[in-house]
C-alpha cells in the first residue's frame, strides 16, 4: 500500500514539473513574440528560480498569472527583463584580467592605426569605462572606438550617464590599483551632492552604446577585441554555441576574445579556431 502511494506521489510530482516547464516555455515564448526579448535558451535552473522570484515580487501566485501581467503591462515586462538579464558588474572587476590585458594584449594593439572593441552584455557600463581608463593610460584611447551593447535598455541608459554610487569607490579604487592603474583613480570621477559620482565625460568620447540581443541579433562590425564576461554562464549549450559563432564572425584575424572567469571555449564549436593567450584570465586569440 505504501509503495503504491509513493508511486502515485512520484507521478504527481513528475506531472507538476512537466506542467511547470510547459508554463515557463509559454511565458518565454510570449515575451519573445510580443517584445523580442529571447530568454528561451537560458539555462533552465537559474531561469526557473528567477521567474519564481519575479512572481513573488509581483505579488502573484502562478507562472500563468505572471504571463498575463507581462503580456499586458509594459512596466511589468521592464521589471521582468531586468530580473532575468542579471546586471552584475563593477569597475576593474577581476583586476588580474585587466593587468594581464595590459601586459599581453595592449602590445598587440599598438601596431593598429584604429582599434575597435566590443563589450557585449555591458550591463551598466563599469567594464567599458574601465577599459577606457586603461587605454587612456596606455596612450591608445584616441584611436579606439568602444562599442557597449546590452539588451536591457535601463542598464544601457545608466551606462550612458556614467553615474556610480559613491560608496563603491573604495572597492573600485582597490580594483584599479590591483589592475596596474598608473594614476590616482580619483582623477577619473567627480562627486555629487547626491551620494553619487560622475565619471569624467572624456571617457565617453569614443564610446557607442546600442541595444543588442545576443540571442537574436547578428554581427554589426569587425572588431579587434570582444569582451563577453560571465554572460554565457546563463545560456544553454545551443545558445552558447550561437553566441560563440557570432563572436567568431565579428572578430578580425588575430582578434582577441575575453571571456569570464567561469567560462571557457572548451567543448564549443569554435574551440579550434583560437589559441590561448592566457588560460587563467580566459583570453584567446583567433587564429583561423
Amino acid at each position: 500500500m505504501n509503495e503504491r502511494r509513493q508511486e502515485v506521489d512520484n507521478n504527481s510530482t513528475d506531472r507538476d514539473e512537466v506542467r511547470e516547464r510547459i508554463e515557463i516555455e509559454l511565458l518565454l515564448e510570449g515575451v519573445y513574440r510580443m517584445y523580442g526579448y529571447d530568454f528561451r535558451d537560458y539555462a533552465y535552473p537559474s531561469l526557473k528560480r528567477r521567474i519564481w522570484h519575479q512572481i513573488f515580487r509581483e505579488q502573484l501566485h502562478s507562472i500563468s498569472a505572471l504571463q498575463g501581467k507581462v503580456l499586458s503591462d509594459p512596466h511589468c515586462v521592464d521589471r521582468f527583463v531586468r530580473n532575468l538579464s542579471i546586471p552584475v558588474t563593477e569597475m576593474f572587476r577581476d583586476p588580474s584580467m585587466f593587468k594581464t590585458f595590459r601586459e599581453k594584449v595592449v602590445p598587440k594593439l599598438r601596431s593598429l592605426s584604429s582599434i575597435r572593441i566590443w563589450h557585449a552584455g555591458c550591463s551598466t557600463g563599469e567594464e567599458v569605462y574601465s577599459m577606457a581608463i586603461l587605454l587612456q593610460e596606455e596612450g591608445l584611447y584616441e584611436r579606439t572606438r568602444l562599442y557597449a551593447t546590452d539588451m536591457n535598455s535601463l542598464s544601457l541608459q545608466t551606462a550612458k550617464e556614467g553615474i556610480c554610487s559613491l560608496d563603491k569607490m573604495k572597492q573600485y579604487t582597490k580594483n584599479y590599483l590591483e589592475a596596474g592603474g598608473k594614476r590616482s583613480f580619483s582623477e577619473y570621477y567627480s562627486a555629487t551632492d547626491e551620494g553619487t559620482v560622475i565619471l569624467n565625460p572624456f571617457l565617453r568620447e569614443n564610446m557607442i552604446f546600442a541595444d543588442h540581443n545576443l540571442a537574436t541579433d547578428m554581427s554589426f562590425n569587425e572588431f579587434n577585441v570582444v569582451f563577453c564576461r560571465n554572460v554565457m554562464i546563463y545560456f544553454n549549450d545551443q545558445l552558447r554555441n550561437r553566441v560563440h559563432r557570432l563572436f567568431y564572425e565579428s572578430l578580425s584575424h588575430n582578434g582577441i576574445l575575453v571571456l569570464g572567469s567561469k567560462e571557457s571555449l572548451h567543448f564549443t564549436q569554435c574551440e579550434s579556431s583560437y589559441e590561448e593567450l592566457d588560460f587563467n584570465e580566459k583570453i584567446y586569440r583567433k587564429i583561423r
